[in-house]
């Protein structure tokens, strides 16, 4: 008995589709790209994935027995262009990314504009006074400010466990 008989079916049709000629193909098509564009800095926008595609900032958040301390960096935007949200029970922190490069030379004129949007939803599970909540934007760094709400806390009773 043969080995091959022994393999379920779809491990042979996958097989039959790796040696057909159209699959080899492309694999030399994408080998060729990749090795044209290795060792450039930039590659064609439908090869790279695009960095703005991706943008997603990174988020620190702290907390204290008072508030909720958020950090976000925001490289490269405007603080005319974040928005933040504060709910009961999450802070939202949306915008847009623009970035715009020009070279200009003697001999060439280069030009790149991209565009990204982001959002980043942070749960919070302790009650806040979102009235109370303070954000500023300094050198592309967002610190967001917000105090828990004392009444809440205080509702909190400790029980005392009994051996027995």
């Amino acid at each position: 008995m043969k080995v091959k008989n022994l393999l379920p079916d779809v491990a042979r049709r996958v097989k039959a589709e790796i040696d057909h000629p159209f699959y080899s193909l492309q694999r030399d098509m994408n080998s060729l790209f990749d090795n044209f564009f290795r060792g450039f800095n930039v590659a064609p926008r439908g090869f790279s994935g695009g960095e703005m595609e991706r943008f997603t900032p990174s988020i620190d958040v702290k907390e204290s027995e008072k508030e909720f301390m958020i950090k976000a960096e925001l490289p490269g935007v405007e603080e005319k262009d974040i928005e933040v949200t504060v709910t009961d029970d999450s802070v939202t922190i949306k915008g847009e990314k623009k970035e715009e490069k020009e070279d200009k030379n003697r001999n060439y004129y280069y030009m790149e504009r991209s565009y990204g949007s982001f959002s980043r939803v942070i749960p919070l599970e302790t009650a806040i006074e979102s009235g109370k909540a303070q954000a500023s934007f300094k050198n592309g760094i967002l610190d967001v400010k917000i105090p828990k709400n004392q009444s809440a806390k205080a509702k909190e009773t400790k029980i005392l466990i009994k051996t027995a």
